[in-house]
């Protein structure tokens, strides 16, 4: 009987270093892992802990190093110098921004995650259209060259899902979107799947800094609420930071970004390039 359970205190020893040494080996793996609504605490350090770009010494020169209204400033006079796109130029640019990098010919839809063909932009059901992130009735500025047409936050999406969509606020909760990539939806939000919250977060945010009411549009800015309406304000702000947080710029994002600034608009959406600079303004 000694034996035996002299026996059984070396297998639990073994069992207990053995597990100590799997749960070293793999805390580096998941450190890395980018974030999903099961590993924010890993996106949190990656956000806060703050990244330099090839930009900083020049695009964000006046930028870096301010934080609130200061870096907030600095940073709108430095993303409004842009090219501006006509609403039919959109289309063309959404096939480039957008597309699929694992099948040149289409591109990928964003709130449901679809590849789709570019050949199949319209507004038919199964054909993908230009969706307004920002929604183009929070601060009524239609299609109209400036917002309504800045592509750092027109995006393709399935046209029945777009319409699901609708003008809503972003929020979390609701019922899932048919065809939606785990989109969730109720009566005065939407919540886009998990792979793209950041993305969304980030385009918001984008536009607040961007149009800031002095250039002839509308002061566009986050705020706390749902069903904001045709006022010029998007929530829900708290969300849309622990987005931001939980889903950093993976690489699709990050090109897309890249491309805008290289060959459409020529500037930049900062969030992409310095996430951190979130929390610093808001």
């Amino acid at each position: 009987m000694l034996a035996i359970r002299m026996r059984t205190r070396r297998r639990k020893a073994v069992a207990f270093a053995t597990a100590a040494v799997l749960t070293a080996l793999a805390a580096p793996a998941l450190a890395a892992t980018p974030a999903t609504a099961t590993t924010a605490e890993p996106a949190v350090a990656t956000v806060t802990a703050g990244s330099t770009t090839d930009y900083d010494s020049t695009y964000y020169k006046n930028a870096v190093g301010k934080t609130g209204p200061a870096l907030k400033s600095s940073l709108h006079t430095i993303i409004s110098s842009q090219t501006k796109l006509s609403y039919s130029a959109v289309w063309d640019a959404l096939k480039a921004t957008d597309q699929d990098p694992n099948n040149s010919n289409n591109v990928i839809l964003l709130y449901s995650g679809v590849s789709r063909a570019k050949s199949l932009n319209g507004g038919n059901v199964g054909n993908w259209n230009r969706e307004h992130v920002w929604a183009k009735s929070h601060g009524d500025f239609g299609t109209s060259t400036g917002p309504g047409t800045d592509i750092h936050h027109l995006r393709p999406t399935d046209v029945q899902v777009n319409s699901i969509r609708g003008n809503k606020d972003f929020d979390n909760g609701g019922s899932a979107v048919a065809n939606g990539g785990g989109s969730l939806t109720d009566s005065d939000s939407f919540e886009p799947r998990n792979a793209v919250k950041g993305d969304v977060a980030r385009m918001i945010l984008y536009m607040a800094v961007r149009y800031e009411g002095g250039d002839g549009w509308a002061d566009l800015e986050p705020n706390n609420n749902v069903n904001n309406g045709s006022a010029p304000y998007m929530g829900r702000l708290s969300v849309l930071k622990a987005w931001n947080e939980q889903d950093p710029p993976d690489a699709f994002e990050k090109r897309r970004n890249q491309v805008i600034h290289d060959s459409y608009q020529r500037n930049r959406n900062p969030f992409i390039d310095h996430p951190e600079w979130v929390e610093s303004i808001w």
